[in-house]
């Protein structure tokens, strides 16, 4: 370790799932090959955190310190780094690492709600000049995994709807408006605060899950955990159109007609994403000026933070400013 690095760090803690994350001092990690370690300036809260907090997503790594939207500078590397070198300022998403050889990946690795923590160097972007740190936090997995989504809707689709309108709408919609695309805007019913929020960012049409968009869809994305939602965006999507799940975990779906998924329509699932998303993300973002609209928290408030997540206190993104 570097000398003017110090030994330990602080890092809000899980022990145990169903329980609330523990302010604790942990150990500074080293970098190993291809490894950077960072000092974090901010970390994106993402409803996947929330979900492995609240035992949605089981068996974790445990203890676990969560987060994987990571904005940070480097402050040491490890055997074998190239990409990047001492100061830059790197941006960490989901993909923590990938071997290239197994079918699969894992998503339980230490993150970013802590003031330091190590990176693989293939998987860190450059991140755009024009967001500050936490400003730049929602684009590593609210933008990277609704960027896959809205590319999985396919680029003939003029109708999009988006179903649950937080974190990864509110960056997917600028980026969809900006191509021309009508964004039909689906909130909790009665929620005219994120009705009007989707309309400031340019929707065509803003209503309730419960309501029919006036004109049909090409395609849709669910961004919000609720299994419901999949039947309903089905019958609002013309056919041969294509329905997205854009969460990494969903209550259950409920029986349907088949009729409503007849005549090609699809329902596809988004588990993870790749650099290339990543890579095209960052340069759309940059080129379009996608703005995020963020709360933030100190270190010690991230239950606060995960609270008003679940709850939908949040407008827009919630980030921890390390």
């Amino acid at each position: 370790m570097q000398n003017n690095i110090p030994n330990i760090m602080r890092a809000m803690v899980l022990e145990s799932p169903k329980t609330p994350l523990i302010l604790n001092y942990v150990k500074i990690p080293e970098p190993q090959e291809n490894q950077l370690l960072l000092k974090i300036q901010a970390c994106g809260v993402c409803r996947t955190d929330l979900h492995i907090v609240d035992g949605e997503l089981t068996e974790p790594k445990l203890p676990l310190i969560i987060g994987h939207e990571i904005v940070g500078s480097v402050m040491g590397i490890g055997k074998g780094v190239t990409k990047f070198k001492i100061g830059d300022r790197v941006g960490v998403p989901w993909l923590g690492y990938t071997c290239g050889y197994c079918k699969y990946s894992g998503y339980t690795v230490d993150g970013g709600y802590a003031e330091y923590t190590v990176a693989d160097q293939h998987y860190c972007f450059q991140l755009p000049l024009y967001l500050n740190d936490e400003q730049s936090a929602p684009l590593l997995c609210a933008g990277l995994i609704g960027y896959r989504s809205y590319r999985l809707t396919g680029k003939r689709n003029q109708n999009l709807g988006i179903y649950g309108f937080g974190g990864a709408a509110h960056i997917i919609t600028q980026i969809a408006v900006s191509q021309g695309k009508k964004v039909f805007a689906f909130t909790k019913p009665g929620d005219k605060e994120g009705q009007e929020f989707a309309k400031k960012l340019g929707a065509y049409w803003t209503g309730g899950s419960d309501e029919k968009p006036p004109e049909i869809l090409d395609a849709s994305i669910i961004f919000a955990p609720v299994g419901s939602l999949i039947p309903a965006a089905l019958k609002s999507t013309d056919k041969g159109g294509i329905v997205v799940s854009g969460g990494i975990h969903m209550s259950d779906i409920p029986s349907f007609e088949y009729k409503y998924l007849w005549e090609e329509r699809k329902i596809q699932s988004v588990a993870n994403l790749t650099r290339r998303d990543g890579e095209e993300l960052l340069d759309i973002a940059s080129r379009v000026q996608v703005k995020t609209e963020i709360k933030t928290y100190t270190l010690e408030q991230a239950n606060e933070a995960l609270s008003d997540l679940r709850n939908g206190d949040i407008k827009g993104a919630a980030v921890l400013v390390i």
